[in-house]
């Protein structure tokens, strides 16, 4: 990971579920990020919900 890429961290089922639920949208209304895309952490599958650390913010994405 290059040091200018922001942090990407793979939700839990379980934080998953409770970002859903407190944001009250489901899977496919979150933004998409391609399972090919080398910024992923090892291990990402379909589905996974990952969490995209900026300086200022945060962001979700989901694997497609």
């Amino acid at each position: 990971m290059h040091v200018l890429q922001p942090k990407h961290i793979r939700l839990s089922d379980k934080d998953a579920e409770e970002l859903l639920k407190k944001l009250n949208i489901s899977k496919s209304q979150l933004p998409k990020i391609f399972l090919t895309d080398p910024a992923l952490p090892e291990g990402c599958e379909i589905g996974d919900i990952i969490k995209i650390e900026r300086t200022n913010s945060v962001y979700y994405r989901v694997v497609v």
